[in-house]
């Protein structure tokens, strides 16, 4: 039994070497495994699911063929790709998710998410993200003209990027109370997620007891991602070819 969990790959034709990296993992990792976990920021950037360019339709293509030889796919949306929809999800053969999920994971309550929840102390980007998951914003977004979102999506992508240089690794990164409270929110004693581009496994203490963080690594210089067995887990990378 083998579970695999990714996150942070930011896949965009413009990078040929993640998504190489990807389809490689896809073709000879991912069908080990009974549930393949995909926590947020798959894509760059996403403006919906009408966008039907070639680059996204193959990534579905290869998706789905994970999915018919028996890999159960589970989606959780990031801060990039959150208009990801149920069409999308269709076309690859794999199951949406709320932004927080509970499940077991060979015996063990985890929960499980993208993680940018958990930056709390990013007050203008929460603001953002409160504003940008409701329904009317989401519906008036995809009501614009898809060149023009697209426009809109890569202006973002600049702003975002200038943004960062002004901002501490610390607030940037989660914080911790807001890891415990989740944790006790919904009695877990394990959480997993993306994000921080920070992969690590961190110890800290939820109710009352011993809680383990597990922080799924990016895809920007290598391949990244958990594998988990009943025995135990690993974070593990594979460099670009």
């Amino acid at each position: 039994m083998l579970t695999y969990f990714i996150a942070d790959l930011h896949l965009t034709q413009e990078r040929a070497d993640i998504t190489d990296c990807f389809l490689s993992f896809l073709r000879n990792e991912a069908p080990k495994a009974e549930k393949l976990y995909i926590l947020g920021d798959f894509f760059e950037f996403w403006v919906g699911d009408d966008d039907d360019h070639p680059f996204v339709l193959n990534i579905a293509n290869e998706l789905k063929k994970l999915s018919a030889i028996g890999t159960e796919l589970f989606f959780i949306v990031g801060n990039r790709d959150f208009l990801i929809g149920k069409k999308y999800a269709k076309k690859c053969g794999m199951t949406l998710l709320p932004d927080v999920q509970v499940i077991n994971l060979y015996g063990t309550k985890t929960v499980i998410m993208h993680g940018d929840s958990l930056c709390i102390d990013d007050i203008e980007y929460q603001k953002f993200r409160k504003k940008s998951r409701s329904w009317w914003w989401s519906k008036g977004i995809q009501c614009l003209p898809l060149w023009l979102r697209k426009k809109m999506a890569r202006d973002y992508r600049a702003k975002s990027a200038m943004k960062k240089n002004d901002l501490t690794p610390e607030i940037m990164d989660v914080t911790q109370s807001e890891v415990v409270k989740e944790l006790e929110d919904n009695d877990c004693q394990l959480m997993i997620h993306g994000h921080t581009h920070r992969p690590a496994i961190h110890q800290l203490e939820a109710n009352g007891k011993p809680a383990t963080r597990i922080v799924l690594g990016d895809w920007y210089e290598q391949g990244a991602w958990l594998k988990f067995t009943p025995d135990g887990y690993e974070l593990l990378s594979t460099s670009f070819k």
